[in-house]
C-alpha cells in the first residue's frame, strides 16, 4: 500500500506523554500482571445519575438529533454564567463571555492558535500540562518556560524571568490547583499576575480544570474573582473532574469577550457544535445539586490522606497536595524520576507518572493519580513498604 507523507506541520507535535504510559501499562496487563495504576488522570467515578438521566431524556428529543447552534445552545452559556455567579460571585455575559469547548483540552490547544502568529512567545509553566504545547507547535510559536520550584510552593516568580521575554510575550498560561503538583493559588499570586500582564501587555489563560478540587476545608480561587482579571485574560473550565464528565468532551472558556470571539471563530471553523443531549446534560451538571460535587471532594482527600500517611509510615517523607487529584512526590536520592517510575512497575506493578514528562523541572519528584480505591491505594504503599527502598536508604 501506497505510504503517504505526513505534512511538516504534524512532525513538528511533541510525542504524547500519556499514549506511552497507557501503552507501557497495557503491556504489563497484557501479560497476567495486577497492575496498579496511578500515572494517568482519568477520573474513576461514574457520571452522577441525575446527569446521566437528562442525557438519556435528551437524547430522546428529535430536536438534539439536528445540528445545534455552531455556538452551542444559548441555556448551556447560561448555565454556565450562573454556576459562576453562584460558586464565585463572578458575573459573566453568557453571549459575549463565555465559549462553549470540546472538552477543556481543546480549548488549549485552540488558544494558541487563536492570538498567536508564528514565533510569538507564549509563557507555560514548567512542569506542565504536556498538551499545553500541543497548541503551541500548532500555532508555530516560541515557547520561555516558567519554573515551578517546591520552594516557591510552585508559583512561578516572575521577577526571575528575562524582561526582554516578558516584553515579547503575548500570551501565558497558569494552571492551580496545578497539575502536576497539587498546588494552589493565593490571591495575591493572582494579583501579581494581573499587574504583569498589565505592564506587559500579555493575555492570562488559567486552566481551572481542577477548580472543585481543595483539601482542609479550602476552596480553589478563580482567577476571574481577582479585580481587573476578566480584562486581561479569560479561564478554561472542564466538566471533566468536577462531574466524573470526562468522556462527555465538553467544557468552557470564560473571561475577555476578544479572546471569547477568537475562541468561537476558530470553533466556527472546526466544528458544528456539541451534541445537543450532552448539553443538556453539562447544564444539568451547573445548574442542579452540587452535593456529587463534595462528595467527590470528601472522596478525593480521603484517599489523599490514606496515601500521604501510609508513605510517610514506610519511611517515603512526602508532602499532601492543596488540591486537584494528584500527589507530587519527591523520588529517593539515588533515582532519576524516570529510573523510579521503572522501578515501581518492574518491581511492584504500580504505575507512576515521571516527573520529567511535564517538564525540565519536573526531574526529581513522580506524579500519583488519587484516582484507586482507598484499599488499592493502601495495597500500593504495602507493595512499596516491602520493596525496602526507603529501608535501605534509612540504614545507610
Amino acid at each position: 500500500m501506497k505510504q503517504f507523507s505526513q505534512s511538516e506541520l504534524l512532525k513538528s507535535l511533541p510525542s504524547q506523554f500519556f499514549a506511552s504510559l497507557v501503552k507501557k501499562v497495557g503491556e504489563y496487563i497484557e501479560n497476567g500482571y495486577d497492575v496498579i495504576n496511578l500515572g494517568q488522570g482519568n477520573p474513576d467515578q461514574p457520571t452522577p445519575e441525575h446527569i446521566v438521566e437528562k442525557l438519556g431524556e435528551a437524547a430522546r428529543n428529535p430536536i438534539n438529533h439536528k445540528y445545534s447552534p455552531f455556538r452551542g445552545n444559548g441555556y448551556l452559556k447560561k448555565a454556565a454564567a450562573d454556576f459562576y455567579e453562584r460558586e464565585y460571585g463572578v458575573k459573566l455575559n453568557p453571549e459575549n463571555e463565555v465559549a462553549i469547548l470540546f472538552g477543556g483540552k481543546a480549548g488549549l490547544v485552540e488558544i494558541p492558535q487563536c492570538l498567536l502568529n508564528p514565533g510569538d512567545t507564549i509563557l507555560v509553566p514548567d512542569p506542565g500540562y504536556p498538551d499545553y504545547l500541543s497548541g503551541v507547535a500548532l500555532a508555530k510559536a516560541e515557547v520561555e518556560t516558567m519554573p515551578l520550584r517546591e520552594e516557591n510552593a510552585f508559583l512561578p516568580d516572575y521577577d526571575e524571568l528575562d524582561q526582554d521575554v516578558l516584553d515579547k510575550a503575548k500570551l501565558m498560561f497558569i494552571n492551580y490547583p496545578n497539575n502536576p503538583t497539587g498546588a494552589v493559588a493565593t490571591k495575591e499570586f493572582f494579583e501579581e499576575t494581573i499587574n504583569l500582564a498589565n505592564k506587559h501587555d500579555i493575555c492570562i489563560v488559567h486552566d481551572f480544570a481542577y477548580g472543585a478540587i481543595g483539601f482542609d476545608g479550602k476552596k480553589p480561587l478563580s482567577f476571574l474573582q481577582q479585580r481587573g482579571a476578566k480584562e486581561i485574560g479569560i479561564e478554561i473550565y472542564t466538566l471533566s473532574k468536577t462531574f466524573n464528565m470526562a468522556g462527555w468532551r465538553v467544557g468552557f472558556a470564560v473571561g475577555n469577550k476578544s479572546v471569547i470571539a477568537a475562541l468561537e471563530l476558530l470553533q466556527d471553523h472546526l466544528y458544528v457544535s456539541l451534541f445537543g443531549a450532552i448539553q443538556e446534560a453539562a447544564a444539568e451538571a451547573l445548574n442542579g445539586s452540587q452535593e456529587c460535587v463534595r462528595e467527590l471532594n470528601e472522596l478525593y482527600e480521603k484517599r489523599r490522606n490514606v496515601l500521604i500517611r501510609g508513605l510517610n509510615e514506610v519511611g517515603w517523607k512526602v508532602t499532601a497536595p492543596q488540591g486537584s487529584f494528584f500527589s507530587w512526590l519527591k523520588v529517593p536520592n539515588g533515582y532519576t524520576s524516570q529510573e523510579f517510575s521503572n522501578l515501581l512497575l518492574e518491581q511492584a506493578q504500580i504505575m507512576v507518572a515521571p516527573g520529567v514528562g511535564f517538564g525540565e523541572y519536573g526531574e526529581g519528584f513522580v506524579r500519583v493519580g488519587l484516582l484507586a480505591s482507598e484499599e488499592r491505594l493502601e495495597e500500593a504503599v504495602n507493595r512499596i513498604k516491602e520493596l525496602e527502598i526507603f529501608k535501605k536508604l534509612i540504614d545507610k
